[in-house]
């Protein structure tokens, strides 16, 4: 087979390589929202708690948002693709033990152990590619498909959950690593390369027990601040998430071998696309969540054809992902990312202005949505990746990862937060309805349809009436942080020359 040349242009076994590394990048899609549909199935066979039922959902992306950093560090000095092929091993095993769980409390362990198995795989998955396509244009393009995996599989979780617990159990949701994992130790030695950073030190233990005090408060503050609001709790996780980090930056800036280079940060491009990138995600994240409640709850599909009606916004999003790099072989890559995020506007708006009933302005907009994040997930990535010198590519992928973590949390917990206050200011409230009933009608759009039974339909339609207000406000509030983002690609990432453009590699060109 070609290999990478002297010219470093990938040859057929690196894109060979890139579909063997599209496979458990799907799978780590898919296990974030695979849930959404399996869980009521799952209730009733293990009964849990309302509490272990949280930790069932919320455990795994914990322990993957805490341990990114921690797991690209550690792949940049055992091998990249040897941790790739632990954490695939893990992963299968550990799915395994969370399909056959025979109590609520094993499959919390059980979800918990996914998180650190998924932790080793995302970025290991990431640096690889940056090893094995080394032409700027090529590792653009190859990043674009990763990041449409990724987005392929949290928008196919529900549907393939949905269809697999009515089909077999929900156990059968956890045991699709199985094959992903058997195909990937069958052909990562001959199609994947491996890695490993010289002389780099030893992991420091106070390093990762740091950045999970760092991270882990963070994430569950925004998560609770999504469930309950922004409570005393919520400032107080969110500031001891700030102490631990502004400790951990003071480490780094000290060790000779850090677990992440802060260095990195200099670096204007480096900045500015992990800004666009955590931006651009609260955004997209928050929408989704949003978008996919109006179809079920206010148009009232079933899950399988609202899974449906988000295919459109997933070719918009591959289109933007593969498209984008080769527009940027020409043209400069902030010009790119702020015209593609000067479309998502639109989106935005679209969504802003729509009304119930409007099924399919309401998809178009999203799919503009998704159109903007193609883009950026393809070249913002690119540029954080590409920023770190080749020893350093597993932490900077990691870097990445946690931003766009973080910003998919922080989107559901804003803008849901958002929704729902405005929900309930306009909520209906039916002066002789029981008290319980009055309630759930003002509580939730998921209430009001609850008790639908008990009140008049034009109660409910104004309910639904109520969530779509709230879901244009929520749209309009993030049209603007993505406008103000689009004015920052223009302002700070306008001295990025065109992916492949003889001379200093953009990165190199914008280091300070």
């Amino acid at each position: 087979m070609e290999r990478v040349g002297t010219s470093g242009r990938a040859g057929t076994r690196e894109w060979l390589g890139l579909g063997l590394l599209a496979l458990p990048t799907v799978l780590l899609g898919l296990d974030v929202t695979v849930l959404y549909l399996v869980l009521p199935s799952m209730a009733d066979d293990l009964d849990p708690t309302a509490t272990q039922t949280l930790w069932i959902m919320d455990a795994y992306g914990f322990l993957v948002a805490g341990l990114l950093i921690t797991m690209g560090t550690l792949g940049d000095r055992i091998g990249r693709r040897r941790l790739l092929m632990v954490g695939v091993t893990a992963f299968a095993a550990v799915s395994c033990l969370a399909a056959y769980a025979p109590n609520a409390e094993l499959l919390v362990v059980a979800r918990a152990l996914l998180g650190v198995a998924g932790a080793t795989l995302m970025p290991s998955t990431l640096s690889l590619i940056s090893t094995m396509f080394r032409d700027a244009r090529q590792r653009a393009v190859a990043i674009g498909v990763w990041a449409t995996m990724f987005a392929l599989g949290m928008a196919a979780g529900p549907v393939v959950g949905g269809a697999l617990v009515d089909r077999f159990w929900w156990g059968a949701a956890f045991l699709l690593a199985i094959p992903v994992a058997v195909l990937v130790l069958a052909g990562a030695r001959t199609l994947l390369p491996e890695y490993t950073a010289p002389r780099e030190g030893r992991l420091d233990p106070v390093s990762v027990v740091l950045s999970l005090a760092a991270i882990l408060p963070v994430v569950y503050a925004v998560k609770e601040g999504a469930a309950h609001g922004f409570e005393p709790l919520t400032a107080l996780l969110l500031g001891a998430g700030a102490a631990a980090g502004t400790a951990f930056v003071r480490r780094q800036r000290r060790l000779a071998s850090p677990l992440l280079d802060v260095t990195l940060f200099t670096d204007r491009a480096f900045s500015a696309a992990l800004t666009v990138l955590l931006v651009g995600l609260v955004g997209v994240g928050g929408t989704m969540y949003l978008v996919t409640q109006f179809l079920q709850l206010v148009e009232g599909l079933d899950p399988a054809t609202a899974g449906l009606w988000m295919g459109p916004p997933a070719l918009a999003m591959f289109a933007a992902a593969i498209g984008a790099p080769l527009v940027a072989a020409r043209v400069r890559p902030g010009l790119v990312m702020a015209a593609t995020l000067g479309v998502s506007v639109g989106g935005y708006a679209l969504l802003a202005t729509a009304g119930p009933g409007d099924t399919v302005p309401v998809v178009a907009g999203f799919a503009l949505v998704y159109l903007g994040l193609g883009a950026i997930a393809a070249l913002g990535t690119d540029m954080v990746v590409g920023a770190a010198p080749e020893t350093k590519a597993g932490s900077a992928a990691a870097m990445s990862e946690t931003v766009q973590e973080l910003g998919l949390a922080a989107g559901v917990a804003l803008l849901g937060s958002l929704t729902t206050s405005v929900y309930r200011s306009h909520a209906p409230a039916p002066a002789h309805a029981p008290p319980e009933v009055a309630d759930r009608l003002t509580d939730s759009i998921g209430g009001a349809l609850a008790v639908s039974d008990r009140v008049p339909r034009e109660t409910v339609d104004a309910a639904r009436e109520a969530f779509t207000t709230g879901l244009n406000a929520a749209s309009l509030a993030a049209g603007i942080a993505i406008l103000l983002v689009t004015a920052l690609c223009l302002l700070t990432l306008r001295h990025v020359g065109p992916l492949g453009r003889t001379g200093p590699e953009p990165a190199d060109a914008a280091r300070t």
